[in-house]
């Protein structure tokens, strides 16, 4: 009997350290194999393992298996997903992410670095004032116009085009003021909706329309680039504060290693990609970008008007287009 007794408890000891340090965190996000948000998410989840000494598992679900972009957020606050990657949804947890709803604010990645170094702590406060914390920043990136009534040129080309658009209230009234008739979909039920004629169009970056195989699909791809998307890493507050400091470090590490990838892929793939949609049949124009932006100056006015210190935001972003 003792020797079983003093083998259990030895086998209780070994076990012991292995089990305290292995934490497994779940990341789920909408996007579909292929996409910049899969490369992403499992660039992240491959360097925490690395650098945890594979004490942390980070498991990625894309393709919404684990929900769509507004029930991950939910889940985040109830503990049953760790992660996720929202982007444009942003605008609808705090009014502070609507910067980047603004059409043709954010100029390229080195602009957006220089927001990023300037304003993080804006939008941390933002993200924790609602129960969230930015772990770190990724991309979805330029976004795109794609439809089947006819190629975009001015924004009066998307008059009465049914197009989708993300749950952001900034987005719509974007398009609302080109004159287009704006559909807030999730991103899981668009390619459906484009098939069987309940949309016409989206708006998206190469990543997320070829990934999606929207061009499938789709008649049209019209080089608009009218808004850039970052990306969001964000955990639960709470949950990540209770992390270990060690793990949150690496988490927090990763995040900003993820970044640096993130970014280089993004922009191999706004070529490959292009040649992809090309290549399935797709018609592509460049579209006359100054009559976007023309078209797009409501949009900064009722932002400004209807967001506390959003001109002061306007006003920063805008100065360090410039810098650097």
């Amino acid at each position: 009997m003792k020797k079983i007794v003093i083998a259990t408890a030895f086998a209780s000891l070994m076990a012991a350290p292995a089990m305290a340090a292995d934490i497994t965190l779940k990341f789920g996000h909408v996007g579909a194999p292929g996409s910049l948000f899969e490369a992403t998410a499992n660039h992240f989840a491959a360097c925490v393992g690395d650098k945890s000494g594979g004490k942390v598992e980070v498991q990625a679900f894309g393709s919404s298996q684990l929900g769509k972009d507004k029930e991950l957020l939910q889940k985040l606050k109830l503990g049953q997903v760790d992660f996720a990657l929202p982007s444009s949804v942003m605008s609808s947890v705090d009014d502070v992410f609507g910067i980047f709803e603004m059409p043709y604010i954010i100029k390229d990645r080195d602009h957006m670095r220089r927001v990023q170094d300037a304003m993080m702590d804006t939008f941390q406060s933002a993200a924790q004032e609602n129960g969230y914390y930015i772990v770190g920043l990724a991309e979805n990136g330029f976004r795109h116009i794609t439809n089947n009534v006819r190629p975009v040129n001015t924004p009066a080309d998307l008059e009465g085009v049914k197009l989708r658009t993300p749950n952001g209230a900034w987005r719509v009234k974007m398009f609302k003021q080109y004159g287009a008739n704006p559909t807030p979909m999730a991103f899981s039920d668009v390619f459906t909706a484009l098939q069987t004629g309940v949309i016409d169009g989206q708006e998206n970056p190469y990543a997320q329309i070829a990934s999606a195989k929207f061009q499938e699909v789709q008649k049209y791809l019209s080089i608009t680039g009218h808004v850039y998307t970052p990306a969001y890493i964000l955990a639960s507050d709470k949950h990540f504060a209770g992390q270990p400091d060690d793990v949150r470090q690496v988490l927090t590490d990763c995040a900003s290693e993820t970044q640096d990838f993130t970014y280089e892929r993004a922009a191999e793939l706004e070529t490959e990609l292009l040649t992809v949609i090309k290549d399935a049949g797709v018609e592509v124009n460049e579209a006359d970008k100054d009559a976007f932006i023309e078209a797009s100056k409501p949009i900064y006015d009722g932002f400004a008007a209807e967001v506390d210190g959003a001109q002061e935001m306007i006003d920063t972003v805008m100065g360090l287009a410039q810098s650097g």
